[in-house]
């Protein structure tokens, strides 16, 4: 019972509780007049709200420019707008993702979402997995002009949408990609690709944008490209990727296999050079400044398999009347002496045949040269053949090092007597070893100078052979690749310090080098440690050369194992050549019975001596009297 009516009393309270609800809203229900006032404040939210959209479509074009036919939605106009600002034009016209094109020699695709060269293959050249060679892919590259707009915003070219076409300029392919305000009102960039080319003209211009364009805040143009692996050894291939540049007019620099970060004024190109291949930006008017930068992406060749190293560039830009106005080129192919000179820019310096005399060695002497036997050789034949001509022509200096170290081993006899006659008096043995060596005709340097003569060749082929494109992929008895090692044995293990230095492989044609050049230091070396007369005080030259002996190839060995195997096979056959010639002028046309028969005549024939000589006589003389004189006085 008293359940029931404690229901009863449940309902009477959510009644009374309604009621009241009930009265309090008519008691607050608003007036006509308050009814009149909200109605006008929505009106003319409505109005404001429709002022800011036809703000925002005068600060761009008119819906007659933007609206593409009748169907254009004024809702979707004012998104893109509030998004691209004054570029919503390009948005509502780009259809398609990319834009294809190629030539003989390459073949490219455009990125309509910033109207950059979004991939670079060469049609013509494969990789060491026999893929081919990409340039440009995948996103390795950063393609981008930063500038601000009237509109108070930053915009960056490469998160903008470019409006595509492709049309004919004679023979040559024109894709020009626009950024667009209006029909009238663009930014552009005109790509023009000329038939068999690795060149393509590059412009960028525009048109009626003064007033977007906020001409007084900085505008960069920004370079980005990370290399990607082509070469079998990745360590090799890197320390031949660099950045490249040319400044003031001709000069040319480079920054080395180092990471660098450096500031450029008047340049007129800049290379990202990956050994083989290289991409690059030239400008017929120099760049005021520049900014560089190239970072090592190899830490552990084991793991980082991709790319070598990435390149970054900033240039600022300047307008001409509000305007763009640039007209640049960019190269995209191998790096190639015949293909790079033949632009007449310059390029051919992206190939790196040295500094100073080293260079010029191999552009007027190496270059033609091996170019010439090339022609009708296999390049295999073609370094033997030229390793040949080189030593014959450096025969001479060859023998008379040997002749003067013959001399020097002929008169060691009489040398070790004045040591044992002036034992304790070092100026006088010194007078007693320079008078001898000057009746003799002989001087401790000859063996020395032509052996100095001989080091620019040898650097300047050391030079020469990782850089010739010619060798890439060429194939010799078991060489694969003439321009990589030649590994005739290989694993995966991973050797600490070995493997990082000497690699995971064994090369043939090191080992051979190595050989060699142990038989020819020991002929070589061991004539001058019977010739070389022991000094008092000085080191001992005959322990240090009989280390050479064994340390020379060993370092051969490891060094060489990873690099050119072209490079190897030119030092094993000059090793073998010069210990053929050494051994035919030993042999066959020094007597040293001869020499030492003419050295006793020389002794005896009255020796003018020059002013030097004179000179140097009186200055050891003088110290022997002061030195007598101090002896005396003590």
């Amino acid at each position: 019972m008293e359940e029931k009516k404690l229901d009863i009393n449940s309902i009477i309270g959510f009644i009374l509780i309604f009621g009241i609800l009930m009265y309090m809203l008519w008691q607050n229900k608003p007036t006509p007049e308050e009814l009149e006032a909200q109605e006008k404040a929505k009106q003319e939210q409505v109005e404001a709200n429709k002022k800011v959209e036809e703000e925002q479509l005068a600060n761009t074009a008119t819906i007659e420019d933007i609206a593409v036919g009748d169907t254009t939605d004024s809702l979707q106009l004012v998104k893109l707008q509030n998004k691209l600002g004054a570029f919503a034009y390009s948005a509502l016209q780009t259809t398609e993702d990319e834009t294809v094109v190629e030539n003989e020699r390459l073949a490219l695709k455009f990125s309509n979402k910033g109207g950059y060269l979004s991939e670079v293959k060469l049609k013509e050249f494969v990789d060491y997995k026999d893929e081919p060679i990409y340039l440009v892919k995948d996103n390795n590259v950063d393609f981008n002009i930063n500038f601000g707009t009237n509109d108070s915003r930053v915009r960056n070219t490469k998160d903008l949408p470019f409006i595509p076409s492709v049309t004919k300029n004679g023979d040559n392919t024109v894709v020009s990609m626009k950024l667009k305000v209006s029909e009238t009102k663009f930014l552009e960039y005109r790509y023009e690709i000329k038939p068999n080319d690795y060149m393509i003209g590059f412009t960028v211009r525009s048109q009626g944008l003064s007033d977007v364009i906020n001409s007084s805040q900085d505008i960069t143009l920004d370079w980005d490209l990370k290399g990607y692996r082509h070469a079998k050894s990745i360590s090799y291939e890197n320390r031949y990727t660099d950045i490249h540049y040319e400044y003031e007019e001709g000069k040319a620099d480079y920054t080395g296999a180092r990471d660098a970060d450096e500031t450029l004024d008047n340049v007129s190109w800049i290379g990202y050079k990956q050994h083989f291949f290289s991409s690059a930006i030239l400008t017929k008017t120099p760049f005021k400044t520049a900014h560089i930068k190239t970072e090592n992406l190899v830490e552990d060749q084991s793991l980082d398999t991709i790319y070598t190293k990435s390149f970054a560039t900033s240039i600022p830009l300047q307008l001409q009347g509000g305007e763009f106005n640039n007209s640049l080129d960019l190269y995209y192919g191998p790096n190639d002496y015949k293909v790079l000179a033949a632009y007449d820019r310059n390029l051919d310096e992206l190939v790196p045949f040295g500094w100073g005399i080293f260079g010029w060695i191999n552009r007027y002497i190496f270059m033609p040269l091996f170019g010439f036997l090339g022609s009708f050789l296999p390049y295999g034949f073609a370094i033997i053949v030229m390793t040949i001509l080189v030593r014959i022509v450096m025969s001479p200096v060859t023998y008379k090092s040997y002749l003067s170290q013959a001399k020097m081993k002929v008169i060691k006899p009489e040398i070790t007597e004045i040591n044992a006659k002036y034992k304790d008096n070092p100026m006088k043995r010194q007078q007693e070893t320079m008078a001898l060596y000057s009746k003799a005709g002989v001087s401790p340097m000859a063996g020395c100078l032509p052996a100095l003569m001989q080091l620019p060749v040898f650097y300047a082929l050391f030079q020469f052979f990782p850089s010739a494109f010619d060798l890439r992929q060429k194939s010799f008895l078991w060489a694969k690749d003439l321009s990589s090692y030649d590994a005739i044995f290989t694993w995966d293990t991973q050797i600490p310090i070995i493997s990082s230095i000497y690699g995971n492989h064994v090369s043939l044609f090191p080992i051979l080098a190595s050989l060699a050049i142990f038989f020819y230091m020991r002929m070589t070396t061991g004539q001058q440690m019977a010739s070389q007369p022991t000094q008092e005080g000085m080191p001992d030259m005959g322990k240090m050369m009989k280390y050479m002996i064994y340390f020379s190839p060993i370092m051969m060995l490891v060094f060489f194992n990873n690099y050119a195997s072209g490079l190897s096979l030119y030092y094993f056959i000059s090793n073998l050549i010069t210990i053929g010639i050494m051994l035919v002028i030993k042999n066959y046309i020094i007597d040293e019975d001869k020499i030492h028969a003419k050295i006793q005549e020389n002794k005896k024939k009255p020796k003018k001596e020059n002013r030097f000589q004179r000179k140097m006589k009186e200055m050891m003389e003088q110290a022997e009297k002061q030195k007598q004189a101090q002896q005396k006085r003590k």
